[in-house]
């Protein structure tokens, strides 16, 4: 975290800085993509989101773990100590976990709702015991928690220029659509943790399960019948796409660049995807490095144009981070 973003922010007790810079760094190291798209943010808002995605990072680090001495019963343990670790400090406003004391610093002065995180530690403990879902309907059931929670905890930081509640629905679908789209870029990884994340009767439609996705896998060979499969999931993902996109005019101006390049370059993965014939049971699809500079360069575009209309217009009605809400009026912890 560099000290221009903590001290935009109203950050200054030493410790708390700390926490949001681990955050930061979790964010730079795990989450390229998004990170990318967050430095597009004004400086002041920046650490919020690195706080909700580093303990976001962190909670799934934990029942992602495949060192090979890391059993069920140690990943669920742990999980629980953060369970409790959350939950404390949302209610006093510190802790000892880094992670937890930035994200209950950014709760506080943004107003999350606190739902918000605890649905999210239960589908993180789904992943602890879920390996599959049979229907459509089942898996969203789990990315309410896993994903539409993350566009909803996002909405108070971006801020919006309508009401909340007309912007959270598109916020949670694009939630839902990043989410998608890591599992179809990742069937394989997923694979391998002992998880398959596309609908069972999607993949029975076309005579896929989990066998012959294995052998897909570990021979490292095509099946036009994974290929059909995957297809379908790209296309019922681009859905949610469209479904989101009409929330982008509904942020703040200056946090529109931020999203819309995150939007872009993660519907770049599915084109990836496709472009590479669908081979992610087999391998990661990534987005040219030209084609995320290119994004980033217009999204830097976008903020010049979104800061000299700021300037030149005043400031328009936003809803999420007036005076009420901004690390500037708010102590501190």
């Amino acid at each position: 975290m560099t000290d221009r973003e903590l001290d935009a922010a109203g950050v200054t007790d030493p410790a708390l800085r700390q926490s949001y810079t681990q955050c930061r760094t979790l964010n730079a190291r795990h989450g390229k993509t998004y990170f990318l798209a967050t430095r597009l943010l004004p400086p002041a808002r920046r650490p919020a989101v690195h706080a909700l995605y580093g303990f976001a990072r962190w909670a799934d680090d934990i029942v992602d773990t495949l060192d090979g001495t890391t059993t069920a019963a140690e990943r669920s343990d742990r999980l629980t100590r953060l369970q409790h670790e959350l939950e404390s400090g949302l209610r006093t406003g510190d802790s000892a976990e880094p992670v937890v004391r930035a994200l209950a610093d950014t709760a506080r002065r943004y107003a999350i709702d606190h739902r918000h995180f605890t649905d999210f530690m239960t589908a993180m403990r789904a992943d602890l015991d879920i390996t599959g879902y049979a229907t459509y309907a089942d898996l969203r059931t789990y990315t309410y928690g896993s994903a539409e929670v993350i566009g909803l905890q996002m909405l108070p930081v971006l801020g919006t220029v309508v009401p909340r509640e007309e912007a959270a629905p598109h916020a949670a679908a694009l939630g839902v659509a990043f989410q998608l789209t890591n599992f179809l870029r990742d069937v394989g990884e997923d694979l391998d943790r002992g998880r398959v994340y596309l609908p069972a009767d999607l993949l029975a439609a076309y005579g896929v399960d989990r066998r012959l996705l294995r052998w897909s896998r570990d021979t490292g060979r095509p099946d036009r019948r994974i290929t059909a499969a995957l297809r379908e999931f790209e296309q019922l993902t681009r859905g949610i796409y469209r479904e989101a996109e009409p929330g982008l005019a509904m942020l703040a101006p200056v946090s529109r660049p931020c999203i819309r390049t995150a939007f872009v370059l993660y519907g770049g993965i599915l084109d990836a995807v496709a472009a590479d014939g669908y081979r992610s049971v087999r391998r990661r699809a990534v987005v040219p490095r030209r084609r995320r500079a290119v994004v980033a360069l217009d999204g830097l575009v976008r903020v010049g144009a979104a800061r000299l209309r700021h300037r030149s217009a005043g400031v328009p009605p936003v809803s999420g981070t007036p005076a009420e809400t901004s690390p500037s009026t708010r102590r501190v912890a």
